[in-house]
């Protein structure tokens, strides 16, 4: 149905990765080739939207991190995003105070996980990220500037 949606009103639209749905997606998650999963996934879903009429410029994609992932595998695909490149399409994420911080900073809590967003948000733009979701976007946007002015030399 929402491939209808993008063909008849020819809306920009991003595909995330998720494994499950939203209700069991982190009772068990298990991958074999987990990048290989993700990108195969993502692939699949813009040749299904081009096939059906939609305008390729206009779709994005999203690894889905923290949606049916462990913490294991949220920090893989951070280490491994420029993997994504490879599909040719703008790279979305959002890691902004997801549990996998809170985690691997000791158990911190959703408020005091803005070191953590900042260091994943640095990490995500050096990876290739073209488009990073944030609740904390004055502080984010000064950290992407950062990242920006460094890894892509733009200041």
């Amino acid at each position: 149905q929402m491939i209808t949606v993008l063909v008849e009103r020819r809306c920009p639209a991003i595909f995330m990765h998720i494994q499950g749905t939203p209700r069991d997606m982190q009772l068990a998650p298990s991958y074999t080739d987990l990048m290989g999963e993700i990108c195969a996934y993502l692939r699949g879903r813009i040749r299904v939207a081009v096939d059906a009429g939609a305008d390729e410029r206009m779709l994005m994609i999203d690894p889905g991190f923290g949606f049916g992932k462990t913490v294991e595998h949220n920090l893989e695909i951070l280490r491994r995003l420029k993997e994504f490149r490879s599909i040719g399409r703008p790279l979305v994420i959002g890691t902004s105070r997801k549990s996998t911080i809170g985690k691997v900073l000791g158990g911190l809590p959703v408020e005091e996980r803005l070191e953590g967003t900042a260091s994943t948000v640095a990490l995500s733009i050096a990876g290739g990220a073209d488009i990073i979701r944030v609740h904390d976007v004055k502080e984010m946007a000064r950290v992407a500037r950062m990242t920006d002015a460094v890894v892509r030399h733009d200041w």
